[in-house]
């Protein structure tokens, strides 16, 4: 890892520190009716539900419905419906438990993009976060 990784992931630890005190339960959905549940953004890693569960359903790159299998629907950079491509506006919606909307997980910044500053620097290096599942998953819960 080079220093400038080093860097960005102390200020990625840093924002997510402060946002995982604040925030509610948030949830991704995708679908035309926003009603394909995709996890939860940031549950723990252990917990059934959580995107960062590598064994779980949602965070597991081998499921096909996971926004981290690179192949599937919800995880391929040409797919409308997935959060990483950047010309999508189809992307999945963060919701809470009370239906308050976040924007939407993508990458597309024109599309409502969400606000939440951790949910945007992996949006922003989704391709170091596929890369470093494991290392940014660990660091961050």
């Amino acid at each position: 890892m080079n220093k400038l990784q080093t860097i960005w992931i102390a200020f990625f630890l840093l924002l997510v520190g402060v946002a995982y005190a604040e925030e509610p339960v948030l949830l991704l959905f995708a679908g035309s009716k926003h009603d394909k549940f995709l996890g939860c953004l940031n549950c723990n890693k252990y917990d059934s539900s959580s995107i960062w569960n590598k064994y779980g359903e949602y965070g597991s790159k081998y499921n096909s419905d996971s926004i981290w299998n690179k192949y599937g629907t919800y995880g391929s950079k040409y797919n409308s419906e997935s959060p990483w491509n950047k010309y999508s506006s189809d992307g999945p919606v963060i919701v809470d438990k009370d239906g308050n909307f976040y924007g939407h997980f993508t990458r597309n910044k024109y599309n409502n993009q969400t606000k939440i500053k951790w949910l945007v620097w992996i949006l922003d290096n989704y391709e170091y976060v596929m890369e470093n599942f494991d290392e940014v998953r660990d660091k961050l819960l």
